[in-house]
Parts: C-alpha cells; sequence; structure tokens
C-alpha cells in the first residue's frame, strides 16, 4: 500500500509515514520524534504493502494510552482510505521533509563515532528548537503552532457532590433514606464529586536577560487564557508588576500581545525579582487568587538585587498556591546547572523546575500544570 503510493507520487515511504504521523500528533496525540521514528521503523520491517501492518505498527507506536486509539483510528482510516490517493493527502497534510543528522560526541574519527539519521519533519524539527534563534519565517511557524497547542488546567474536587449510580458509597443520603423509611434497610446511594478548573496564575519575566523568550512565553499565556479566560491571571515581572490579564483576554494573538506591550512599562528592562514578587505576594497573595493555585513563574532567575529577599518571597508564595512551578529557558539546554543565586535560592521553594525554550518544553510544562 505504501509502497506502491510512494512510488506513484514520487516521494519516499519514510516520508509519506512521518506525514501520517504529524497528522495523528494534530489531531492531540503526543506524537514525539522518538515514537515517529519507531513507527518507521516497525513498518520497514513488515510489509509496505499491507494496510494492516501498517495500521498495527502505527498504533503499537504511536498510541500511548486507550484514549489515543479513537483519534487513530479515525486518521487512519482518512489517511489510507482505498479511495484516495496517498500523494494528494501528503501535498495537502505533511511538511516538507529533510534529513537531520545525529552525530555522538564519543571520539575522533578512529574511535568509531556512530552516525545516526532521522528523517523529521520541519514542524517536528521546530518543536526542538529554542525559540531565541529561530530567524523570522520559523518565528512566524512557531506562533501558527500555538494555536494547535492543547492546553488542560488543574483541576480540584467541589465539595457538593451530586448522584451518580458509578460514584461512591453517599453514607448520608443513605443513612436519611434509611430513617425515613423507619430504619428499614434499602439501596445504597451513590454520589460523586465533579472537578471544576483550578485557578492557575502565571508570572512571566520580561526583563532584558529574558527578551528573547518574552515574546514566546506571552503567546503561550494567550493560549492558557483563552483555554479558560475565568480562570487563569497572568503578570510580567521586571522592575515592577504589571498585571495583563485584560490585555490577553483578546481574542486575536497579534493584538492581545501589541496591546500587552503598551500596557507593560519595563520591557526588556532591568530585574528586580525579590521585590516584584514581594509586590505581589502583598497585593494578591492575600486573595483568593493566589490561594489554592497553580502558580507558574517564567524566568532564568537573573536577579539583581538581595538573592535573600527573593527566597523568602518564594517561600512565602509557596506557603499559599498549591504548587509552585518555575521555568526557566536555560533548564533544558544541555551541561546546564543553576548556579545563578537567584535559581538557587528558589529552588528549596518550589514543587517543580523545568525547561522554558521550545514547544516541545511548552507542552512538557502545560502537561505538568495539568497534573499539579
Amino acid at each position: 500500500m505504501t509502497g506502491r503510493s510512494a512510488e506513484k507520487t514520487g516521494h519516499s515511504a519514510d516520508e509519506i509515514l512521518l506525514a501520517f504521523a504529524a497528522a495523528v500528533r494534530a489531531t492531540g496525540v503526543k506524537v514525539t520524534a522518538d515514537r515517529s521514528l519507531s513507527f518507521v521503523d516497525a513498518v520497514g520491517r513488515l510489509s509496505l504493502d499491507r494496510r494492516s501492518d501498517v495500521f498495527w505498527a502505527g498504533r503499537a507506536t504511536l498510541c500511548a494510552s486507550p484514549e489515543d486509539l479513537p483519534a487513530y483510528q479515525r486518521t487512519f482510516e482518512a489517511w489510507f482510505a482505498p479511495e484516495h490517493p496517498t500523494g494528494y493527502r501528503l501535498q495537502v497534510t505533511a511538511s516538507p521533509v529533510s534529513a537531520a543528522a545525529l552525530d555522538n560526541d564519543d571520539g575522533g574519527a578512529d574511535g568509531g563515532r556512530e552516525h545516526l539519521r532521522a528523517l523529521a519533519s520541519s514542524r517536528e524539527l521546530l518543536r526542538h528548537r529554542d525559540v531565541a534563534v529561530l530567524d523570522d519565517a520559523e518565528r512566524a511557524q512557531l506562533y501558527r503552532m500555538f494555536e494547535d497547542l492543547p492546553v488542560r488546567l488543574p483541576t480540584r474536587k467541589t465539595r457538593r457532590k451530586h448522584l451518580d449510580r458509578h460514584g461512591d458509597i453517599d453514607r448520608i443520603r443513605t443513612l436519611r433514606d434509611q430513617l425515613r423509611r423507619g430504619g428499614e434497610p434499602g439501596p445504597l446511594r451513590r454520589a460523586r464529586a465533579p472537578r471544576k478548573p483550578r485557578r492557575m496564575v502565571l508570572l512571566i519575566d520580561v526583563s532584558g536577560s529574558m527578551a528573547p523568550y518574552a515574546d514566546s512565553l506571552l503567546r503561550l499565556a494567550h493560549r492558557v487564557v483563552e483555554a479558560a479566560p475565568r480562570h487563569v491571571e497572568v503578570f510580567t515581572l521586571g522592575t515592577r508588576l504589571t498585571r495583563v490579564t485584560g490585555a490577553l483576554r483578546v481574542p486575536d494573538p497579534e493584538n492581545a500581545l501589541a496591546l500587552a506591550g503598551r500596557v507593560v512599562p519595563d520591557w526588556s528592562g532591568g530585574t528586580r525579582l525579590g521585590e516584584v514578587l514581594r509586590a505581589f505576594n502583598d497585593r494578591w497573595g492575600q486573595r483568593a487568587v493566589v490561594r489554592g493555585a497553580v502558580v507558574v513563574i517564567m524566568s532564568d532567575g537573573w536577579e539583581r538585587g538581595d538573592p535573600t529577599l527573593l527566597g523568602r518571597q518564594a517561600e512565602r508564595l509557596h506557603h499559599l498556591a498549591r504548587r509552585v512551578i518555575w521555568s526557566n529557558p536555560h533548564r533544558g539546554k544541555a551541561g546546564y546547572q543553576p548556579l545563578q543565586r537567584g535559581i538557587k535560592a528558589v529552588l528549596p521553594h518550589v514543587d517543580y523546575f523545568v525547561g522554558g525554550h521550545s514547544m516541545q518544553s511548552f507542552e512538557e510544562l502545560l502537561d505538568v500544570v495539568a497534573n499539579a
């Protein structure tokens, strides 16, 4: 099936399979680069002309949970439907494919260095790129990728339970029914506490050291606000604290960021994280905005003031919030060590310390937030 399609369209079988993996990922399935390559390798060990072999190879390598199976099934049937030529779907859906050489670092020419070659779409490659080094064309493509970024807010159980025959036994309702019957036993009443979104607070560092990442972080914040506008608050950190939630509630991301840029007075300025975080705790920490919320701080931790003050304010925030997550754009880079005084001061008071330099790290951050 795939082999004949490749001959007719001029595209290699690997290109067609990788484009199909990208289509599965576009439906919301968490298809990583490793899973895509495992899919290509699995199909290569089977028959390319057998539709069932391709189906089961993709199901075994691209799907990570039973929730992924319906989306995978629909995508496969649409992609490899006999009445639609595969070449047409490839031209419409797939991104350009290029070869990426991955070399290890374990020696010279006589060391037997192993060379690995992996095919990946430009979209997949862009997911792993540092947003600070992208050119204008790549940055424009990255901005379009934010529109498809899946967002799941953390949730909490409500206090009021609702009747649900599949829920836990509701002892109070069961006892009340038994009292109404004069003590005669009867059926058990069951109830379940539904879940509702938990409040989320984003604190984004827009100082000079974070300038290459500030635009992407605000777009990420806009995507989160768009998903749940009533449960998300966004502030910028620099030389002062600025609330930009209202600006980011504008539907169009370009207009929202332009409005936020006019609201923030200290864009690409200095950094006084300790003082600004103290101002945040004084004004917003005593309200329901922070209590029980998941707080995400996006900063490289570059503190020009007293790091002791920053550590005390991070500890104070940790006592108020449910979870404190610190996203550092340098965290996901090879060889990074948390040696800065600001980072060393706050690490004992954060629950998660994650990266924040690429689209992949943004997705991982949102996964951490959803499970916080």
